[in-house]
């Protein structure tokens, strides 16, 4: 059964579509990357998928037992993230808001929640760490443990390893890995990083032309667009 599907959705602002005729399913398990080129509209699909953004016609849907709350986000990074004044336990802790409801303070089980969050992406022993002490590997991976933190089964990551430098690259990719790995999180990723992306994904989400192209790895690989982005990765 599909977590999210857009049904016909035309997507964009103030009644003017960046995108019309949005058609595609993510299923459980599926690690989706999103690519295309800049101001093709990959924003405004995450902003959809995100129920920030309400389609103008058609309708994007959660599934399969979904709730708004259960979606891990990860946004683009900014610089002045690295100076926000919090441990690094209060930053993956702040991920349990949404589920937090009417509740004024965090109960036992969000502690525990935060905590298995941050051994799960190896950065527990950082948690009394000040975010803005860490390196950009560290506070991307922590970012990442806020976000699984809503015990979401879908994470949307936007440009995760932008900035950051090769090392921290590599270290973002195992961490999610790690956490693919179990079987229990459904990826979408919006990357400029095509090959690395493409390499570990099941499936590519092309936006272009107003529209998008929805494709398991394989059919991406053989169509025009991969080709263009990343011809020559299934011989890698």
């Amino acid at each position: 059964m599909s977590l999210v599907s857009c049904v016909g959705a035309a997507l964009g602002y103030n009644g003017v579509p960046v995108l019309r005729g949005v058609d595609f399913s993510v299923g459980a398990g599926d690690y989706v990357c999103v690519t295309g080129e800049n101001g093709s509209g990959k924003s405004t699909l995450i902003l959809g998928m995100l129920r920030l953004l309400r389609p103008i016609e058609g309708r994007i849907e959660y599934g399969d037992g979904l709730a708004p709350d259960g979606v891990g986000y990860l946004p683009q990074r900014s610089a002045g993230g690295a100076s926000f004044p919090a441990g690094a336990f209060e930053v993956v802790l702040s991920g349990r808001l949404a589920s937090r409801g009417l509740r004024p303070f965090y109960s036992r089980r969000d502690r525990a929640v935060a905590a298995d969050s941050m051994r799960r992406l190896g950065v527990y022993e950082l948690r009394d760490k000040n975010f803005g002490e860490l390196s950009g590997g560290q506070r991307q991976r922590v970012l990442l443990a806020r976000a699984l933190c809503s015990e979401g089964r879908l994470l949307i990551l936007d440009e995760p390893v932008a900035g950051l430098d090769p090392m921290a690259t590599v270290e973002f990719y195992e961490a999610l890995s790690e956490i693919r790995s179990a079987g229990d999180v459904t990826v979408i990723m919006v990357s400029h990083d095509v090959r690395r992306a493409v390499s570990d994904a099941s499936h590519v989400l092309y936006v272009h032309g107003g529209g998008v192209l929805f494709a398991d790895r394989e059919n991406y690989l053989a169509s025009d667009a991969g080709k263009k982005f990343i011809g020559g990765l299934e011989n890698d």
